[in-house]
């Protein structure tokens, strides 16, 4: 009788508590935090990273440098200043912490002392430093930032009356690049590369020239600074080329050691100062190019390709304290993780599921650092949950979550079951990989109505990785799915290249194959289809209205509705000039027609919800504009929605990323009832 009872009592507890489970909700957003940026000291035994959240007041994203030990004990605020921390760094003996932080005028360079726990600020800088460098004696820090210019002019204005107030003078600008989104006009100066004191003094400028410097690395000796750039006098015209060159601090003397089209960057060089490891590529034109991982010695001679076999886009090169090999970052099949090579190849992998930092939409991303004994801090994540600070040992493959930045969050939240799904390419046999996304407390005997994300890019991916927007979607009801169809990354540079001067293209059809293949799950009821993206996901989601009317509604996101008007008006057109369509809109203006998504505004029977971002300079507001304009002149149901200040990342603040899914719920919710 006693057992009895205490399994029925055991069965109450279990529904009470899934009973305490209530679905993702649009201020949870507010909630939410991540982990970024972990940084493991030398022996291992600590890790800062910057802990990331939501100011619900100021309606921003916020960073604050946190301390754990390596198991996850201990863990507490770096500091006492309540204020933006970021991209710490451990000197090479472990006993200190550089990084930057906020300052009533702008960011400034800071070091704490683990001993004492106290902190000093090293720098009063003109503009915010970036890309700290610790040298090997710990004795200095290199960094870049940018050096201001004086603006053009081109008539002197004449001398107003005391007093009187005239309208601003024009801004004049000469450059390619003049404006960028997300920040908006570039004031003319150059990034040049820094050495302070690690006690403090003045910041000396060791590089000269108009031109842009990145990211600088010690050599071993500490006399000299490699760095990636390109100091060509036609750099503003070769977005894609850049050089590994030497500098050498004493006399400014700087040295190319790599020459050739195409990028070469993402330098490191070896612990026992014999090497450079290094990415880059032979630049083919061509829509997708895989990075590839290349070594040579310091002196720039011996390059060669280390031949991994692994058909992936690599980054974040990373030594292993025995110069014998390298990690690195990669995706593959939406999903990124951390691998190693020998220098003669070999390859191996070390973790899954790196990532987690986007919050907004599951795009890839992350980062690790590795102790010298080959211990390794990522930010790991999974559909349930955004990244957390997780530890692995190289060999060991047994991935070690040690922060729980969203269990008082996530724990109580009943998330939408996410299922990976393969399917076949109707065009050419493809394997086409999506998930699909299960509203909480799904039933299989209901019927469903089907709501399709496109990713944007279209050279990125989506994967199995946390976001609060399908969660949201999911959270309303409907069967969510999001699909990497041809021009995704992680599936090597084949299938990424296959959208040269064809896109949109057969991507449509790996879209629909995949809208075919959820259907035919059985749960799904054909007619409710709704279909959202962003960006060229926009692109693909205007592309499909044009080509079939089985949506009962759409919302097009800050979408490019037409090339020949985006290609000179977007902050970033020249640096992909000549990747995706053959020649310039005035010398293949029927290709770039014939791909704009406005040739097919004439078929469009859906009604389309569409938005942007007031300030977007990637796909300018008029595209979005010339969408809703066409549609309200065919007398399709449209609405507008325009989110003011907001740049191309739509969802950057808090509150831009709620109204962004309520808005695109609303309109579908509308049309379900029709």
């Amino acid at each position: 009788m006693k057992r009895s009872l205490f399994l029925f009592l055991f069965l109450i507890s279990l529904t009470l508590s899934s009973q305490e489970k209530i679905p993702f909700s649009n201020m949870d957003v507010f909630e939410l935090e991540w982990a970024q940026n972990p940084q493991i000291s030398p022996d291992g035994a600590l890790i800062v990273y910057q802990r990331r959240g939501m100011d619900i007041m100021t309606d921003r994203r916020q960073s604050r440098l946190w301390l754990m030990n390596s198991d996850g004990s201990n863990h507490s605020k770096l500091t006492t200043i309540d204020r933006n921390e970021s991209n710490p760094k451990w000197s090479p003996d472990g006993t200190r912490i550089a990084y930057t932080s906020t300052t009533d005028k702008g960011s400034e360079i800071f070091v704490y002392w683990l001993k004492t726990a106290k902190t000093a600020r090293l720098t009063q800088l003109d503009t915010s430093p970036s890309s700290l460098s610790w040298s090997p004696d710990g004795k200095s820090i290199a960094f870049t930032m940018k050096v201001s210019a004086a603006p053009i002019t081109m008539v002197k204005a004449p001398k107003k009356p005391k007093g009187a107030k005239w309208a601003k003078h024009p801004r004049v600008t000469t450059r390619l690049k003049y404006e960028a989104d997300g920040s908006g006009y570039i004031a003319p100066g150059f990034r040049h590369l820094f050495i302070v004191s690690a006690e403090g003094g003045t910041a000396r400028q060791i590089s000269k020239g108009n031109f842009n410097y990145n990211s600088p690395y010690w050599s071993k000796d500490g006399a000299s600074i490699f760095f990636s750039s390109n100091l060509n006098e036609n750099w503003e015209y070769e977005t894609r080329n850049s050089e590994i060159y030497k500098l050498q601090i004493s006399n400014g003397k700087t040295t190319a050691l790599t020459n050739r089209k195409g990028p070469d960057n993402g330098l490191t060089v070896s612990p026992n100062g014999k090497y450079i490891a290094y990415l880059g590529y032979d630049d083919k034109v061509q829509t997708y190019q895989v990075n590839k991982i290349y070594l040579m010695n310091v002196d720039g001679s011996n390059k060669r390709a280390i031949k991994t076999n692994l058909d992936r886009g690599k980054s974040n090169l990373t030594w292993s304290a025995d110069s014998k090999g390298l990690f690195f970052q990669y995706d593959h099949h939406g999903n990124t993780k951390i691998g190693y090579t020998s220098l003669s190849g070999k390859t191996a992998l070390v973790a899954n599921n790196l990532g987690g930092t986007a919050i907004g939409r599951p795009y890839g991303g992350g980062s690790y650092s590795v102790s010298k004994a080959g211990k390794i801090a990522f930010t790991h994540t999974t559909p349930y949950h955004p990244s957390e600070v997780a530890i692995v040992q190289k060999g060991d493959k047994k991935e070690t979550i040690v922060s729980r930045l969203n269990n008082d969050l996530l724990d109580y939240r009943n998330l939408g079951a996410v299922e990976e799904l393969w399917y076949t390419s109707t065009i050419d046999g493809n394997k086409i990989q999506g998930w699909i996304v299960k509203p909480p407390n799904f039933d299989a005997s209901k019927k469903y109505p089907l709501l399709v994300e496109n990713h944007g890019g279209p050279i990125s991916n989506y994967g199995d990785r946390f976001s609060p927007e399908i969660q949201l979607l999911a959270a309303a009801g409907y069967v969510v799915f999001y699909p990497n169809p041809r021009g995704s990354t992680s599936y090597g540079e084949k299938f990424g290249n296959l959208l040269f001067n064809n896109y949109p293209g057969n991507d449509y059809d790996d879209v629909m194959d995949g809208v075919d293949a959820v259907i035919g799950k059985g749960y799904i009821n054909p007619q409710e289809l709704y279909v959202t993206g962003g960006s060229a996901g926009g692109i693909m989601t205007a592309w499909m209205i044009g080509k079939n009317n089985r949506f009962k509604a759409a919302a097009v996101v800050k979408p490019v509705m037409n090339w020949i008007s985006k290609t000179l008006v977007a902050d970033n057109y020249f640096y992909y000039a000549d990747y995706r369509y053959p020649g310039q809109p005035w010398e293949n203006f029927e290709n770039y027609w014939k791909f704009s998504p406005l040739s097919l505004v004439g078929n469009i029977q859906t009604p389309t919800l569409v938005m942007v971002g007031t300030a977007d300079m990637r796909t300018p507001l008029s595209e979005a504009k010339q969408l809703y304009g066409a549609l309200k002149i065919r007398k399709i149901e449209t609405a507008l929605v325009e989110i003011p200040g907001s740049y191309h990342n739509i969802s950057n603040r808090p509150s831009q990323l709620i109204t962004k899914i309520d808005h695109i719920l609303a309109w579908f919710e509308k049309h379900k009832r029709n």
